[in-house]
This record gives structure tokens, C-alpha cells and sequence, in this order.
């Protein structure tokens, strides 16, 4: 339909390719009905939209018949092989969660116990610091208040 459309206005595929700047092998894959040739059907939806409001046709009748054949089209796939589809879609979901950018990483959360036991290191070795430094201040259990150099 929108191949003759098209002759009939007398315009090239290169033309409608330039005006509407969608590449020349999506218009031919449009109207030979390719649908494999597109991985979203959304995508093919609005290209389908655009063409016909090119070629002057009536776009919500073109959408209606392209959503009766879809759902006739979508309607005819097996359960099966719907569940087949979905299952290998969320493994390869889940082989691309291990790979992310610094943006999206997921930050590992560390066990609680690891900080208590760093907080409780860290408070024994300032409580020896303190008492080393006491017990350079004092010299056989008596404050120092000078301090004296040799010469």
C-alpha cells in the first residue's frame, strides 16, 4: 500500500529518505512488510506514521489496520515460546548487571560487625597513646613541670 502510495506521487525512495531522514533500507524493509528487520515494534509504529503523513494518507487508518495485524500477528506465538523469550531476555539482563559504569555500580554494603571492630581498634590504640605519652610526662611516679636541657 504505501509502495504504491509512493509511485503514485511520483517520488523516489531516496527523496522520502532525504526529507524524512530515515534511512533508505527502513523504507524498502517498510514496504515489503519485513517486520524482523526492526527490534521495536514502537519504533516501526512511528515510522509507519511519519511515511503516511508523508504520502498524504489517512494515518489513523493505517494505524488500526497496523495494531489488528500485530495483535493477529502476536496472538498466533505460542505460550511457550513467549515464557522461552522472557526467560533468556532476564538471563541477559542479569549478565549485563555484572558490567555497569561508576554511575550505576552497586555499592557493596560492608557488615556492621567490620566497623564495631575497627571502632574498638581504633580506641584501644589512642587509649595506649594516651597512656605512653602519660608515662613520658611522668618520671618515677612524679610530674615533670620543667623541663631541662644539658649543656
Amino acid at each position: 500500500m504505501l509502495n504504491m502510495a509512493r509511485e503514485n506521487s511520483g517520488v523516489s525512495i531516496s527523496e522520502v529518505s532525504k526529507d524524512l531522514n530515515i534511512k533508505e533500507e527502513i523504507l524498502e524493509n517498510i514496504e515489503a512488510g519485513r517486520l524482523g528487520a526492526f527490534k521495536d515494534i514502537f519504533e516501526l509504529k512511528n515510522y509507519l506514521i511519519e511515511y503516511a503523513k508523508y504520502l498524504g494518507l489517512d494515518t489513523q487508518k493505517l494505524v488500526d489496520e497496523f495494531n489488528e495485524y500485530m495483535f493477529e500477528y502476536t496472538s498466533k506465538i505460542p505460550i511457550k515460546e513467549i515464557e522461552k523469550t522472557i526467560e533468556l531476555q532476564l538471563k541477559e539482563e542479569s549478565k549485563n548487571e555484572s558490567v555497569a559504569s561508576p554511575y550505576t555500580a552497586k555499592s557493596h554494603k560492608f557488615n556492621k560487625k567490620v566497623y564495631i571492630i575497627l571502632y574498638i581498634v581504633a580506641f584501644i590504640l589512642m587509649v595506649l597513646v594516651i597512656l605512653w605519652s602519660v608515662k613520658q610526662i611522668t618520671i618515677n611516679n612524679r610530674e615533670t613541670n620543667v623541663i631541662s636541657y644539658k649543656e
